[in-house]
């Protein structure tokens, strides 16, 4: 092979992998899932950076980290996940940020005829054989799922009911394709494209659980932390903030 060719080969291999390292790599809760494909959008717009974003539950990524996985950064449905990571010394310093605030939902599809008028209590009716909640072992949507059911003394009467999601996407799509009659799940999923002309929700009561308070990181295992920064700073942003909202996500 030709020398100049050899040099124009190496040059490509290493500007593709030079390239290659500025993209971003997210562990993200599956509450996000659809919000967050809109805010990677206007992150690749407005700086050209590409981020790579892998869903699952919150527990499930928090181990992951622990054990090495190669995050740049981590979007967790609990904001604890994020503390401790940083004080664990598997965080960038000073990079806790707490991006939202989730919030429940009792969803059923655009065909069941149960009546949502009486909110979760309508988990009661006959009609639901399986009511789908995320695993609350490692899900704080399903944490909050319990929670609520135990503080309208429903949880007993259901618990035989209830089928349970490794994450909170899982458990719609046990919903969506009737596996479950019924589901409680995140207000952000209830929301998005895949689901909200495809069914109908009542909103749990705030109250009836404990806030589900959502923060991001830093880790500190990134191989770009200049981009993981530059990411955090836009999700403090006025327009990543508006994405959030639209899909139903307190924020401050």
């Amino acid at each position: 092979m030709r020398p100049f060719v050899v040099r124009l080969l190496f040059s490509f291999v290493v500007l593709r992998g030079s390239i290659q390292a500025q993209d971003l790599t997210v562990a993200a809760a599956s509450d996000l899932q659809f919000a967050m494909q809109d805010i990677t959008a206007a992150f690749l717009k407005q700086t050209d950076k590409h981020v790579n974003v892998v869903y699952g539950s919150s527990g499930n990524f928090y181990e992951q980290i622990q054990n090495g996985a190669p995050f740049d950064l981590f979007f967790s449905a609990n904001l604890d996940y994020a503390r401790n990571l940083e004080s664990s010394g598997l965080a960038e310093p000073g990079t806790v940020y707490p991006y939202a605030t989730g919030k429940i939902v009792l969803w059923v599809p655009a065909a069941s005829k149960l009546n949502l008028r009486d909110g979760l209590r309508a988990v009661l009716d006959r009609s639901v054989r399986k009511l789908a909640i995320a695993n609350p072992q490692h899900a704080p949507y399903g944490q909050a799922a319990v929670a609520a059911l135990k503080k309208q003394d429903l949880y007993d009467r259901v618990s035989d009911k209830l089928v349970l999601g490794e994450n909170i996407s899982q458990t719609a799509s046990f919903v969506l394709s009737g596996s479950a009659d019924a589901g409680i799940v995140a207000l952000s999923l209830a929301l998005s494209p895949n689901m909200k002309d495809k069914g109908r929700y009542a909103e749990v009561p705030a109250a009836d659980y404990a806030p589900i308070e959502q923060g991001c990181v830093v880790l500190a295992k990134s191989r770009n932390k200049a981009a993981a920064h530059a990411f955090l700073d836009f999700i403090k942003t006025a327009g990543a903030k508006d994405i959030l909202q639209k899909y139903g996500f307190g924020v401050k």
